[in-house]
């Protein structure tokens, strides 16, 4: 099992990653063109309410936390991969989203196979 600071560590990744594509996706929308592409803004939908869902299940310590997890890692690094392609390495916004689904999904990832 892992710490008690591992869990408020995850909370804060999948909180922070949250903001993150829900700030983001506002500013594809505004962007256009492949930054709005349905595909590509749903995942993001899905990446920020995965990650509130995972923050939610570790903050009543339910049992199933880690099952979020799993999936919230699993998204975020989709999440992570279309941002960087769709940035092309050098759109600023698209590579903090990147950045924070990463890390995210790191600390996710650790969550559900630790907690087996």
């Amino acid at each position: 099992m892992l710490s008690q600071t591992h869990l408020e560590s995850c909370i804060q990744e999948c909180t922070h990653c949250h903001a993150v594509c829900v700030k983001i996706i506002q500013y594809c929308l505004k962007k256009g063109g492949k930054h709005a592409a349905a595909d590509h803004v749903r995942l993001m939908q899905d990446c920020a309410e995965v990650c509130l869902t995972s923050t939610d299940f570790m903050l009543r310590e339910s049992d199933l936390h880690p099952e979020t997890c799993g999936l919230c890692a699993k998204i975020c690094d989709r999440c992570a991969s279309s941002c960087e392609q769709v940035g092309g390495g050098n759109d600023a916004p698209m590579n903090e989203c990147a950045e924070a689904c990463r890390a995210c999904a790191k600390s996710c990832h650790e969550m559900s196979i630790h907690e087996h």
